[in-house]
């Protein structure tokens, strides 16, 4: 959905979750399904309800069960009310093997997705963590070109020094495809962004003219909670 600039109290949630074995049925309408009650969301600006791939990796092979959401909200009031109390949140605590959630103030933007922009609300860190979300929407002319530098960039992540972890989400299989990477500092995100298969990729999507719409953000974690490919937070 498109929305209009977030005001600049703005507070970013991000949620992954991985349906348990016996409610895939439950996951499956809630992905279909559960957007629908996301406009009566209070202090909800913009959203999506996002698929995953495969073992959390960034690739073409989708995940039967784990899925993501990322919203926008006016404040941290508002999004603590939803990750906490929103029925849709409760559900995926209830029918989810592991359900994690972190919100996330801006302190670095470019682009835009669906239309809608992140101002900055933060000073960027000096020491601990960060995160980082880069979508795209891939020109469907040129996807085939795109997907061959994929493995390539994924390898080098999972093995990336001071990786927390990465998830590989989207909102539609092949076009529209998003990572969500938190990392043990700035320094570390720097390093494997600047270097390798991850630059290379960089240099190539820019060349070829890949994406009709792209984001990067970084933001400042915090409030990390639950369990994510078996590290608990918080």
């Amino acid at each position: 959905m498109a929305a209009a600039q977030a005001s600049g109290g703005a507070v970013a949630v991000m949620v992954l979750c991985d349906i348990a074995a016996g409610d895939r049925i439950w996951g499956y309408s809630s992905f279909l399904f559960g957007r629908f009650s996301m406009p009566r969301v209070p202090g909800l600006r913009f959203f999506k309800v996002l698929g995953a791939g495969y073992e959390s990796g960034f690739g073409l092979r989708p995940s039967a069960s784990r899925q993501a959401f990322f919203g926008v909200f006016e404040d941290a009031e508002s999004a603590d009310h939803f990750i906490h109390d929103s029925t849709l949140m409760k559900g995926y605590r209830q029918h989810s093997r592991e359900f994690f959630s972190v919100k996330l103030r801006v302190f670095s933007s470019r682009g835009s997705w669906s239309g809608m922009t992140l101002p900055v609300t933060d000073d960027e860190p000096t020491h601990g963590p960060m995160a980082a979300l880069t979508r795209a929407s891939i020109r469907p002319g040129l996807a085939r070109e795109f997907w061959k530098h994929a493995p390539l960039t994924q390898r080098s992540l999972e093995g990336a020094e001071g990786c927390l972890f990465a998830a590989g989400v989207g909102e539609a299989p092949l076009l529209r495809q998003a990572t969500f990477t938190m990392w043990e500092s700035v320094a570390h995100m720097d390093a494997y962004a600047r270097s390798g298969a991850h630059l290379e990729a960089i240099k190539v999507s820019k060349l070829n003219n890949y994406f009709s719409e792209s984001m990067f953000v970084r933001f400042v974690p915090y409030d990390a909670q639950g369990l994510w490919l078996g590290r608990a937070y918080g």
